[in-house]
């Protein structure tokens, strides 16, 4: 089992979360009531939504992880699953994704369900990963 099939499989057992074919048509998504939350792109690669305020508020602590991938201006993250404690971020920022889109201000609605104008708003075909291991090398 990947690690993405096994953060799926957890995050599926969640109450607030139901699955469903991507919006940007690549792999599948885990919605709550209100938005797709989680997209499943590959066995490593995973785009979370999360809302502007809530990007803007853990800038500084998703900058800093070599797991993440932040595109400007987009309010999806990118989580490249290379071990168990990217399974365990992935999670935890689920779990403020939730929360961020229960309270999101009227003003983030206007961009759309995805965050942003158009229907596939996910990081999809916007971010590389770089495997860790080759990430620091020239």
């Amino acid at each position: 089992m990947t690690l993405a099939q096994r953060a799926f499989e957890r995050l599926h057992a969640w109450p607030d979360l139901s699955a469903g074919p991507a919006s940007c048509r690549t792999g599948r998504a885990l919605r709550s009531v209100r938005d797709e939350i989680v997209h499943f792109h590959s066995d490593r690669d995973v785009d979370l939504h999360l809302t502007h305020r809530a990007i803007q508020r853990f800038q500084y602590d998703l900058g800093g992880s070599t797991a993440i991938r932040l595109v400007p201006g987009s309010r999806w993250v990118t989580v490249h699953l290379d071990c168990d404690a990217d399974v365990d971020l992935l999670l935890s920022l689920t779990s403020i994704a939730l929360k961020a889109h229960q309270s999101r201000p009227p003003a983030d609605l206007a961009a759309g369900p995805s965050g942003l104008s158009g229907p596939a708003g996910c990081n999809y075909h916007r971010v590389t990963v770089l495997p860790r291991s080759a990430a620091g090398e020239a």
